[in-house]
């Protein structure tokens, strides 16, 4: 089937991607050029969390990012209910890298 739409944006996904990284801690930071979100896995007991995932993008993309997640968190609270906040969590910031810098 040819593409009649030139704007298009054709996707695709490995199977190893589509699969995912499991995350339940993000840590942000930026610089004046960057925004850097670190994915961690941190398991209860376990001293040492590894940083499972990095994303990197432009402050312009960083706010589109956080306006279409608060937009699908809407949607699935209309559909599911509030989402209910259940704990808060302290991470220290030490957490074994550098600052992100440009």
């Amino acid at each position: 089937m040819q593409n009649d739409n030139p704007n298009q944006l054709n996707i695709e996904i490995t199977e190893e991607i589509a699969e995912g990284q499991y995350a339940n801690l993000a840590i942000i930071t930026h610089s004046h050029a960057e925004f850097v979100i670190d994915f961690v896995n941190v398991m209860p007991g376990t001293p040492k969390s590894k940083v499972k995932s990095r994303l990197i993008m432009t402050p312009q993309h960083a706010k589109r990012f956080m306006k279409a997640l608060a937009e699908n968190i809407g949607r699935f609270e209309a559909a599911h209910g509030e989402i209910q906040d259940l704990e808060q969590v302290e991470i220290p910031m030490s957490f074994g890298g550098p600052t992100a810098q440009a």
